[in-house]
């Protein structure tokens, strides 16, 4: 059983540089794996290990000075779901595309898990799935507004088209949430700056309103996507049912698996017909080392998608 923690914390950090360079050194010591996105804006990430080294992991995070409040989730997976450690220097640890936007300075208000649901089915609040369209589509909270991104730095152009109204931007609700938090409370910051003045976020994200609020409670309809091995967790925080295109990195259900345009490894519906023959033979060639390597009882030590929380 492996444990995973999803982590997040905006604080200004002087010499990024420097400490990319510890913690980096100190969790490929203690053997733990997943991604960190280190900034001046903060650390973000994906982390887990199998054993009692995920949490030394953690306390270490949390002994830099401002990180002392690191925002944690934890879940696990009989699986692992990480095959390496990557520790990666950004200019942000989450990427809207405007770097006036600064939630070390300037954020909504944080809105705990067992006060969520009174604030959505309030009938002035305009609720807002910050995430991007394809995690959506597998779930979400009842009656969110979906801005069909496929990159979170296009929510500010959404935002932009919507034109609220000064009277929306004054009196409304705007309510937003990401899965781990991260991506609502630098969305509440640019909300911020666009003048709305009752912005709110979902405080730890879904995985904490999954590990806080039962499920007879929950306003959550569906799963929820992670960004590891798992594709998806229920609201238990087990192992979801979908699985992910290798061609696409989009989600895929088992009916999916079943259509003529799916190829294991290759392509699935949604991109069958977006790629070219060479491209297939290339995710063919690809496939086809996956399983080699899997042969071999070893992991194939291939691309990773770009972690959120």
């Amino acid at each position: 059983m492996y444990r995973v923690a999803a982590l997040y914390k905006f604080s200004r950090i002087l010499d990024p540089f420097k400490l990319h360079n510890e913690l980096r050194l100190r969790l490929k010591n203690l053997s733990i794996h997943g991604t960190l996105l280190i900034g001046e804006e903060g650390i973000n990430g994906t982390i887990s290990s199998s054993n009692e080294n995920l949490s030394l992991a953690i306390d270490y995070i949390k002994s830099i000075k401002g990180f002392e409040d690191l925002d944690v989730k934890l879940s696990s997976s009989d699986k692992k779901p990480f095959i390496r450690l990557k520790v990666k220097l950004k200019k942000e640890i989450v990427t809207i595309g405007d770097e006036s936007i600064d939630p070390t300075e300037i954020v909504g208000e944080y809105v705990e898990s067992k006060d969520w649901n009174s604030l959505i089915d309030h009938k002035d609040t305009i609720v807002i799935d910050t995430r991007n369209n394809y995690e959506f589509s597998i779930g979400t909270f009842k009656n969110s507004l979906n801005p069909k991104t496929t990159k979170f730095r296009e929510f500010p152009k959404w935002i932009n088209r919507q034109k609220f109204t000064p009277e929306e931007k004054k009196h409304k609700n705007i309510a937003m949430f990401c899965t781990g938090g991260i991506r609502c409370e630098k969305a509440s910051s640019l909300m911020k700056k666009e003048g709305f003045k009752n912005v709110y976020h979902l405080k730890g994200g879904i995985l904490k309103y999954f590990e806080s609020v039962p499920l007879n409670k929950s306003r959550w309809e569906g799963e929820c996507f992670v960004f590891d091995d798992r594709v998806s967790v229920k609201h238990d925080l087990s192992e979801g049912t979908y699985d992910m295109c290798h061609g696409c990195r989009m989600p895929i259900t088992r009916d999916d698996k079943k259509s003529k345009k799916y190829i294991r490894g290759v392509a699935c519906p949604s991109c069958f017909d977006k790629t070219s023959k060479e491209q297939k033979s290339r995710y063919m060639s690809r496939q086809k080392q996956i399983d080699l390597a899997k042969e071999r009882n070893q992991k194939h030590m291939g691309p990773k998608e770009e972690i959120f929380n």
